[in-house]
């Protein structure tokens, strides 16, 4: 099925003409002392008709000149760019550093290229068991392309904002809050794989607008408080639980190692009846949690 929606037309950056504003100054200045060495020097003399007429329109001319070279100066500080247009079209950005000259009927819209660091709210989101949880993060975010930043989207930094919280919801129910047994990638025990996920997401979500991610990273992780002691009280159980399982499976394999050498070596012969109650002796030894008193048997074997 076709898309019904007009395309958008992405602008791409490109390099504008311009040039360095320290030669224009110089010229400014020329042009300037020349004017008033002029004006001074037709002031103090006796011009003929014909020559005021001249010097009105030379002065006049020098005059215009000097507003054309003053109003061309814009400065461009580091990591800072100008996106420069023509009548509303786009000519390209300038990241020349210094002072800068273009035309005056040129238009300069600065646009900083600098790093920006960004900590989202407190989201709170249903991972991918249903579970309520609260998460945020913090993304380092930074302009690649000027021209998209500033034509291609309204205002990209409201733009970053509402598709940084748009992704942390996204990978907020992608992925369960953990997984006692360790089968599942976990938002709380995969933060490497978490993170460069969120920030392959947010690069593709903020390509539109020429913003390039450069690091992001949960900051927060926890759950909704309404269930936090509910999951507070399972956790701890599963972890007894696991502890338990690893203890008799422990305990199992050092009764049979025991029955086997036992047996192997011809210590004792044993019935299963006497099988059955060393099994239970021992399994309680292992698997107690208090330490057991031994009962010395003095007279026969049985």
């Amino acid at each position: 099925m076709s898309d019904s929606h007009p395309a958008m037309n992405s602008s791409r950056e490109r390099s504008a003409w311009s040039t360095s504003g320290y030669l224009i100054f110089v010229l400014f200045l020329a042009l300037l002392v020349l004017t008033i060495w002029r004006i001074i020097a037709f002031a103090g003399g006796d011009p003929a008709e014909e020559q005021v007429f001249g010097f009105l329109v030379s002065s006049g001319l020098s005059i215009v000149a000097l507003v054309v070279l003053s109003s061309g100066f814009y400065m461009i500080q580091p990591n800072q760019a100008a996106a420069i247009t023509l009548f509303g079209s786009y000519r390209g950005t300038d990241r020349n550093t210094g002072l800068r000259w273009v035309w005056p009927w040129m238009g300069k819209t600065k646009i900083s290229v600098r790093a920006n660091n960004v900590v989202s709210e407190k989201l709170k989101v249903n991972d991918l068991r249903g579970n309520p949880i609260e998460i945020a993060t913090n993304v380092v975010w930074r302009v690649a392309d000027t021209a998209q930043a500033l034509y291609d989207v309204d205002d990209y930094k409201a733009f970053v904002f509402v598709q940084i919280e748009a992704a942390v919801r996204s990978i907020g129910s992608r992925y369960p809050y953990d997984d006692i047994e360790h089968h599942e990638i976990t938002l709380r025990g995969h933060h490497d794989h978490v993170n460069a996920e969120m920030r392959t997401e947010l690069n593709e979500r903020l390509k539109i607008a020429g913003i390039t991610v450069d690091e992001c990273g949960l900051t927060h992780l926890a759950y909704a408080p309404e269930i936090a002691g509910a999951m507070l009280r399972r956790q701890q159980a599963e972890a007894v639980i696991s502890a338990r399982k690893k203890l008799v499976e422990g305990a199992v394999t050092m009764v049979e190692m025991a029955l086997h050498q036992l047996s192997e070596k011809d210590v004792v012969h044993l019935d299963d009846e006497r099988k059955a109650a060393m099994v239970s002796n021992l399994m309680v030894v292992l698997c107690g949690e208090r330490d057991t008193q031994p009962v010395v048997n003095a007279g026969s074997l049985y």
